[in-house]
């Protein structure tokens, strides 16, 4: 056991003293074609900064080249000697004469690409060496504070950030820059049939108002308990994941084409409760049947073959309880990873919990980290992100208690992080509870004529939106199954029977 030990020891140590991954004559090589070319300088500038470099003398020869250029100044060994004459490690490797070694050693500007690369990707691996030995040095400090779950989402946290770098670049971007990515959304909105700028929820009236589902924007989707709020998700959830298909986008690059995939962090229903209603909703089978086992032979069957068209969409669902957004954030990052992920969907994010010491001794600001989360995974993830939040019971004290902003319970954030705010609304629900007494027979005509009116109808009430218009959306609700639908009006239902 003690040789054991001693081998173990020892090959840490040798580990210790092995230098890190570093290539000093590329580092050189594209320094000196810089000094050279200060063109090279923008084919290269979204490969490499400063960080990538190993050796310090020649992170500050790119740090005050780079400045030079980009006050369209010229930087050669000439014009550089004045800004780094004092520099004590330029000194140690020759001085100015070092500079112009650089330059005369200088190589073809076609391969400074393959060497800011090769930098780059030096980099990466030393910062992987960094993160582990970081994860290493956590974990064999054992506090109260550092529990391990924390120490694993941080360290996914990191990874993904690293893997991220240099796919996108972060900063300023020209107005060309975005204006071309503009035109290219229209583009590929005018050529998508539906003509939506974003993903469809399957649901056109909706779709109409809200342009689809747009990526990087958080919406909320609010409500009085038992209003359908979840039940709205999964049919919106479902209609996107069945509609997914992977093919070549407009941009050339590989990826979803139609529809989505989605993970749904359900924090108040198990996954097998959100399933068995997805497959209520599909095999048009009642909800309380499947629960109690009553289905009849064409519904087990009906129940059976919409199981077997569920088992192969790419819908993700997580049923962890009381998830710390942190959390939600790591595992959403790692489905994107693994399988891809188009729409995320969270029930619901009162939910949640915040991050800090102090999170639980504040709900309000708790609330607000929530939110600013949300908003920041949709974001960081480029995905449209979907949370259900509660209402405050002060809808209830109203006559009219159809939803309003100032309802959305526990902090003005959810208002003001969101792109766009939705309410679900079913007056049948209210009018329910106001049967009069069979005695009364006028007041219990009345009751029935107005039941007939607002049976099997729902209302989406849009209360903000960034990108269009506020309105509300009417829709048809079969409580049965859980579904919500395309409300056909009567001049619709006249021109089909026409």
């Amino acid at each position: 056991m003690d040789g054991a030990y001693q081998a173990d020891t020892a090959q840490q140590a040798e580990a210790e003293h092995q230098p890190l991954p570093h290539n000093i004559e590329a580092e050189q090589a594209l320094l000196g074609a810089l000094l050279v070319n200060n063109e090279i300088y923008d084919r290269v500038a979204s490969i490499v900064s400063t960080e990538h470099f190993h050796d310090p003398v020649h992170k500050r020869i790119w740090d005050t080249a780079s400045a030079r250029i980009q006050k369209n100044a010229l930087a050669s060994p000439v014009t550089l000697k004045a800004f780094l004459a004092e520099d004590e490690g330029l000194k140690e490797l020759g001085g100015p004469a070092y500079l112009a070694r650089l330059a005369g050693a200088a190589i073809s500007t076609y391969a400074a690409k393959d060497y800011a690369q090769m930098i780059y990707d030096l980099a990466i691996r030393r910062s992987l060496i960094e993160i582990g030995e970081e994860v290493a040095g956590n974990a064999r400090a054992v506090t109260v504070e550092s529990e391990p779950k924390d120490q694993i989402v941080r360290a996914e946290e990191k990874l993904y950030q690293l893997a991220e770098q240099g796919r996108t670049e972060g900063g300023f971007q020209s107005f060309l820059r975005a204006l071309t990515t503009a035109v290219n959304v229209a583009n590929s909105a005018y050529q998508r049939e539906g003509k939506l700028a974003g993903i469809s929820t399957g649901l056109r009236d909706l779709d109409d108002k809200l342009g689809g589902l747009h990526k990087s924007d958080l919406l909320i989707l609010a409500g009085r308990p038992s209003m359908g709020k979840t039940a709205l998700s999964t049919n919106i959830a479902f209609n996107i994941a069945k509609a997914w298909k992977k093919g070549m986008r407009t941009d050339g690059t590989e990826g979803t084409v139609d529809g989505g995939v989605v993970g749904f962090f359900s924090l108040e229903m198990s996954a097998d409760q959100l399933a068995a209603r997805i497959l209520a909703e599909q095999a048009e089978v009642d909800s309380h049947k499947i629960r109690d086992g009553s289905l009849d032979p064409d519904e087990f069957r009906r129940f059976i073959e919409a199981s077997k068209t569920l088992e192969k969409i790419p819908l993700y669902i997580d049923d962890t309880p009381a998830l710390p957004i942190s959390t939600v954030a790591a595992r959403a990052r790692r489905l994107k990873r693994q399988h891809g992920l188009d729409v995320l969907f969270v029930d619901y994010l009162q939910l949640l919990k915040g991050t800090g010491s102090k999170a639980s001794e504040n709900r309000v600001n708790e609330v607000s980290e929530i939110t600013q989360g949300l908003k920041a995974i949709a974001k960081e993830l480029e995905i449209p992100v979907i949370a259900l939040s509660q209402l405050s019971r002060q809808v209830e004290n109203r006559d009219d208690k159809r939803p309003q902003l100032s309802d959305l319970r526990e902090s003005g954030s959810i208002e003001q992080d969101a792109d766009a705010v939705m309410f679900v609304y079913r007056e049948e629900y209210y009018r329910e509870r106001e049967q009069p007494s069979e005695t009364d027979l006028e007041a219990t005509a009345k009751w029935q004529d107005l039941m007939e009116q607002v049976t099997g109808k729902a209302e989406v009430i849009i209360g903000k939106q960034r990108h269009g218009p506020i309105g509300s959306v009417q829709m048809a609700f079969e409580g049965r199954f859980t579904r919500f639908s395309d409300l056909v009006q009567s001049w619709q239902a006249g021109a089909q029977d026409y």
